[in-house]
């Protein structure tokens, strides 16, 4: 047990952690011995683990027994692993675990990591560190590899004639943009794994939402998050960048909302908690808007912060738009004290609230024309009948209709509540 606890302590995981926490982890965590070449799990499983690696080394691999089979890292003691079906909303393992060699892990349940990030919040944030850095970590390394391959191959064909230069130019060139092509894939992957599989469930509303990114990777978020049987968190996003970097900006922001929504503070709570753990976090100078509402169904107010982001609008029954007075709010990630702007209005039945970035109302035709407000409120007004999903698939048709062969400059995400 001593022996445990000391190991335990020197988990940087668990650096935080109460000694007493320490002593009823060293009493439930159950340990498990694989031997060299065990596979833990396989990509695409259900994940009901969590595990710490004690001792020994453990390779993250990616389309294991295939002829793509790639080592992508290596895990070593004191590191956690299995951690991103546990957060995902489908439990699915996002690649395989192989022991390189004897290897001892703590194992912890599903129902033990849950309770675990409930007695101590804080875990998360150090769980979203370490997921930020393996993200960056893998965004430098592909690049780094693209990098080091490209100049291999100009020194290579140095001697080479002219033509011949121009022809292997133009592989690398190729080689290039497939291998940037997959590692941009594989954080695609990450991040679509993060927004919600499904709608919510609400008595009394139904829920609608899509979202395109501009590139392969992007910067937008939304997500659905119960707080009680009466009451649903619904937040909107959008990070100042694009691209992979954007991608991981968001990806911690998801997880910091999501963590504090869980300690049922008010929207403006929420947002001002993030926004300083923002500014601890933040190296890369982006920034995201935000709006964080809370829905509930009995008395069907939607009360929300907004943190520099789009404004809502509400389709009234009669089919009036409303959209509330614009008031002053800033993104979060960027001053120490967050200025936001804060509401509260009613969707009675058959009223519907829609939520956009501004990649809805900037979306550009040939002649740099955009589609502006006018046109999302002419289209809610005209879409009646159309339940929350179909309203923001008929968003998206209409956009692209309008955009015509124009390229997208930006994500595009839409979220539609409608009160039955």
């Amino acid at each position: 047990m001593t022996e445990t606890k000391a190991l335990l302590s020197r988990v940087p995981l668990f650096k935080t952690l109460p000694e007493s926490e320490i002593h009823y982890l060293a009493e439930s965590l159950t340990t498990r011995q694989v031997a060299d070449g065990t596979v833990l799990f396989y990509e695409g499983d259900t994940g009901q683990h969590f595990y710490v690696l004690r001792e020994g080394e453990i390779q993250i691999v990616k389309g294991i027994n295939t002829p793509d089979e790639r080592v992508i890292n290596v895990r070593e003691p004191g590191d956690f692993i299995g951690e991103m079906s546990l957060i995902n909303r489908d439990g699915k393992r996002t690649a395989s675990v192989r022991a390189c060699g004897p290897a001892k892990l703590w194992e912890m349940t599903r129902a033990d990591f849950d309770a675990l990030l409930t007695r101590h919040p804080n875990l998360a944030y150090e769980m979203v560190r370490v997921l930020s850095n393996r993200l960056t970590d893998a965004h430098n390394n592909a690049m780094a590899d693209l990098i080091a391959k490209n100049r291999a191959l100009e020194e290579a064909n140095v001697e080479l004639a002219q033509a011949y230069e121009e022809l292997k130019a133009a592989q690398a060139q190729i080689i290039e943009k497939e291998k940037l092509e997959r590692e941009l894939q594989l954080a695609a992957e990450i991040q679509m794994s993060i927004l919600p599989r499904v709608l919510p469930k609400l008595h009394g509303f139904t829920f609608g939402a899509k979202i395109v990114p501009a590139r392969a990777v992007g910067g937008d978020l939304y997500d659905f998050i119960p707080l009680s049987a009466d009451t649903l968190a619904v937040v909107i996003g959008d990070v100042s960048d694009k691209g992979v970097p954007a991608a991981i900006f968001m990806a911690q922001t998801h997880a910091l909302i999501r963590s504090e929504a869980r300690q049922n503070r008010s929207p403006r709570e929420t947002l001002e908690h993030v926004n300083q753990y923002l500014l601890e976090m933040n190296a890369s100078g982006l920034f995201v808007t935000v709006l964080y509402g809370i829905l509930n169904r009995h008395t069907r107010e939607f009360q929300y912060a907004r943190a520099g982001h789009e404004l809502p609008l509400v389709r009234e029954p009669d089919g009036n738009i409303y959209v509330p007075p614009q008031g002053q709010g800033a993104p979060l990630g960027i001053f120490d004290f967050v200025l936001l702007d804060e509401g509260t209005f009613s969707l009675p039945p058959h009223s519907t609230l829609l939520l956009i970035t501004d990649g809805v109302t900037e979306a550009m035709n040939a002649a740099r024309e955009q589609f502006g407000s006018e046109r999302i409120e002419a289209l809610l007004r005209q879409d009646m009948q159309a339940d929350a999903q179909a309203l923001c698939d008929d968003y998206l048709k209409s956009i692209a209709q309008f955009r015509g062969d124009a390229p997208v400059h930006d994500d595009i995400t839409l979220v539609a509540i409608q009160a039955a």
